[in-house]
């Protein structure tokens, strides 16, 4: 009887670890999905941090100078490699990693990391999963743009880190082209150019060549004898370059180029045949010559129905009319919104064509320029006030009387 405790306490220790193990399974499959030999040591999940603690359970590992395999621990280290984000909230991952010694004296390292595959690599600061993931959006949205809304989604990191993940990439590996585009293209407009290839049909380009000289063309073509069409411009020296490196190919022009020389063709055509149009096109009636508008009684060379001129003529009457009604100036300057000064000059001119400023501008000024020169190269020296002949401004510069000359 008094046995049956102690089995059922037993009993219920195996349940717990075997709950135990299935949570730990669970957490592996969720936290390290298509990734083995990681054991999941504990997890702490806070308000914002999840902090998981593993280990890898691997016997050895490969030493990457010669490729032999270890079971010599030399010693363990701790890890924390960034991951991606869960449910919201930062992975705080601790991984302890061991130093194996390699057994091989020929290689030039004595000891190594072991390194997860699918988890980290060398010298990784963050994880196979969370670089992938910045590699895609950088792709997508480039650096400025892709880091913004990756601090959006847990994964804090700048945009030179965002541009580096891209350049780390490896080049995708292109089909060999059949039909190539050569083109140029500028560094500095002006004064260095040099040759892009791209393939029509996938339209993609497929390399920069740093000049346009021919000799880099043929020699790119040279390696890629698959090549049946070559797609260029009109420069002599890309139909070289496609001559001598490609001569089983194609050359033919792009579809810009077809219709810019097209046009210019008609353009000239046309040009050289324009006498010949001038005979298809009707004679048009001769329009009937409208009235000339009447002449406004005031002088002014601004008529009534000018927008500048109507305005004067309002203020200057709005104006005046204050003033033979008995008003200050500073009550008309309040009640009409102007400066002191607008309403002197409203207050001094009896009649608006006195505040037009174009009764101000000589409308030939040169003219009297060298009217005033001539008046004293003959020897003028009088005050009188000649302008020449219809100038009626008030700012035309006078010109000496050509009065005899007096000599002291």
């Amino acid at each position: 009887m008094r046995s049956r405790p102690k089995i059922a306490v037993v009993r219920a220790a195996e349940l717990t670890v075997h709950a135990v193990e299935e949570i730990v399974l669970r957490l592996e499959k969720l936290l390290f999905p298509a990734i083995a030999d990681v054991a999941v040591l504990s997890v702490n999940v806070d308000i914002e941090v999840v902090r998981v603690d593993a280990q890898c359970t691997t016997a050895g590992a490969t030493c990457p100078g010669c490729g032999a395999w270890s079971t010599q621990v030399h010693s363990s280290c701790l890890r924390f490699p960034a991951d991606v984000a869960s449910a919201g909230r930062t992975v705080a991952l601790q991984l302890r990693v061991r130093r194996f010694r390699c057994g091989n004296a020929i290689c030039p390292r004595r000891t190594f990391v072991e390194q997860i595959p699918g988890l980290t690599h060398r010298h990784g600061q963050r994880t196979e999963r969370l670089r992938s993931t910045l590699a895609a959006v950088g792709l997508a949205l480039a650096g400025r743009a892709g880091a913004r809304p990756a601090s959006v989604l847990g994964l804090s990191v700048s945009r030179s880190t965002v541009l580096r993940l891209i350049d780390a990439l490896p080049d995708p590996e292109a089909a060999a082209p059949r039909v190539v585009g050569v083109d140029e293209y500028a560094t500095r407009k002006g004064r260095h150019y040099g040759t892009v290839l791209v393939d029509v049909e996938t339209r993609r380009p497929i390399d920069l060549l740093p000049d346009r000289e021919a000799s880099s063309l043929a020699a790119w073509l040279a390696r890629r004898p698959g090549v049946e069409v070559v797609c260029r411009d009109g420069a002599p020296f890309f139909a070289e370059g496609a001559t001598a490196g490609a001569p089983q190919a194609i050359q033919v022009a792009d579809r810009w180029h077809l219709w810019h020389n097209l046009s210019d063709a008609t353009e000239r055509s046309v040009a050289q045949h324009r006498h010949c149009l001038r005979v298809l096109v009707p004679a048009t009636p001769e329009a009937e010559s409208e009235p000339a508008p009447a002449a406004d009684p005031s002088g002014s060379p601004w008529p009534r129905g000018h927008r500048l001129a109507d305005r004067t003529r309002a203020r200057h009457a709005a104006g005046r009319t204050l003033l033979e009604a008995g008003h200050s100036r500073r009550s008309i300057q309040r009640q009409l919104g102007m400066t002191y000064r607008t309403v002197k000059q409203l207050a001094d001119a009896q009649t608006p064509e006195e505040l037009f400023r174009w009764n101000l501008i000589c409308q030939d000024h040169w003219q009297c320029r060298r009217l005033l020169a001539r008046s004293w190269r003959e020897g003028g020296r009088g005050p009188g006030q000649q302008r020449h002949a219809g100038c009626q401004s008030l700012r035309c510069p006078p010109a000496r009387a050509a009065s005899g000359s007096s000599t002291r």
